[in-house]
């Protein structure tokens, strides 16, 4: 398999998803700044050593593929965290409307790393990379459990707040 079309694509697609990481790891901290409620500066405090890890577990996955860890740039996350730099800009400090557009930007990404590593678990699944599929797998989860907390903060008291003010 490794010398397919479909491998070469798979490949090709862990270096964008490798990409996306790196970059998110940068803005998180970013975006924890931002944050007005400590519980959401929390949770992207939390999602940045998680997304190190998601990093790590990457460069595992090259490994055992064979294959040198390297970055193709992700137009998607290039989006998605210019998107949320626009938020910060255009909410006023110290506000939950601002909580509120970082969740909308945070689960936007979440999102997208939920649909990107439930394909590439399956496509890895496909070729017999079993391993590989088990450490895509547990990233997976991982993004769905910050989509789950994410929602929570934003239920729990940060929208209902932001619509008040």
């Amino acid at each position: 398999m490794e010398n397919s079309e479909f491998h070469e694509f798979f490949v090709d697609e862990l270096k964008d998803i490798y990409w996306a990481e790196k970059h998110l790891v940068k803005a998180l901290p970013k975006m924890k700044k931002a944050a007005t409620s400590p519980e959401l500066a929390a949770a992207f405090e939390k999602h940045t050593q998680e997304t190190q890890t998601h990093i790590e577990t990457l460069e595992q996955v090259f490994a055992l593929l064979d294959e040198k860890a390297a970055a193709k740039k992700c137009d998607a996350m290039a989006g998605l965290l210019e998107e949320a730099d626009g938020i910060i800009s255009e909410t006023e400090k110290g506000t939950l409307i601002r909580d509120a557009g970082l969740i909308l930007a945070a689960q936007k990404v979440e999102h997208y790393e939920i649909a990107t590593y439930g394909t590439l678990k399956t496509f890895a699944e496909n070729m017999g990379h079993t391993d590989v599929a088990d450490l895509l797998a547990q990233t997976l989860e991982n993004e769905k459990a910050t989509d789950e907390a994410l929602t929570g903060i934003a239920e729990n008291f940060v929208n209902e707040q932001a619509a008040a003010e």
